[in-house]
């Protein structure tokens, strides 16, 4: 489990295929305090990490997470949101995130208001999703409150810090992103 609360960014340095997976190595200002076999959110997807070498880590992506998620669309030099899995005990700063991305959304606009952003996106028009005014969401591993809750589209607002310290940066529109919706809400809509 995670909180959605962005600990640091990484930056991709190797891409290598292997049948249907796809290896990726990462550095990170964290990287000397993983280990092999631990659980690490990556634009809010959780991956294993798999080997370590110096201030590099490696994970894995099976096609499985490459056909639901955007990391089919990484490249190396790009940067990465990380968070490590929350400990017992901690505070829950964000909002319950599994790390497992309900799907991807596309970046329709990006308006600068002066001191904050209002991001929006939209997704399928197909799915069973949904986003509530005020609700959680996860977007590329962070933990935000929506605002402008439309059907199949809804906004973000992003302060300078997270604007800085995550990945928003460097969204553009018509970028993908990984979403993940509230787990509440989604208990609470299979009980319909």
């Amino acid at each position: 489990m995670f909180t959605g609360i962005i600990e640091t960014m990484g930056t991709i340095k190797h891409i290598e295929r292997d049948g249907g997976n796809v290896h990726y190595t990462l550095s990170s200002s964290i990287t000397h305090e993983l280990k092999v076999d631990q659980s690490l959110a990556h634009n809010g997807v959780c991956l294993t990490v798999v080997a370590l070498n110096g201030n590099q880590y490696t994970v894995t992506a099976i096609q499985e997470t490459l056909d639901k998620t955007a990391l089919k669309q990484w490249s190396v030099g790009d940067k990465i949101n990380l968070e490590r899995a929350m400990r017992l005990g901690d505070r829950l700063d964000g909002h319950l995130v599994q790390g497992h991305v309900d799907e991807v959304a596309t970046c329709t606009s990006i308006e600068d208001q002066n001191g904050s952003w209002l991001f929006r996106f939209s997704y399928a028009e197909s799915s069973p999703n949904m986003t509530i005014e005020k609700g959680s969401i996860c977007v590329n591993g962070t933990s935000l409150t929506v605002v402008g809750s439309e059907s199949h589209s809804f906004g973000v607002a992003i302060i300078p810090y997270t604007y800085a310290h995550t990945v928003f940066h460097q969204l553009q529109v018509g970028d993908l992103v990984n979403i993940e919706f509230d787990m509440v809400g989604k208990y609470i809509a299979k009980l319909r």
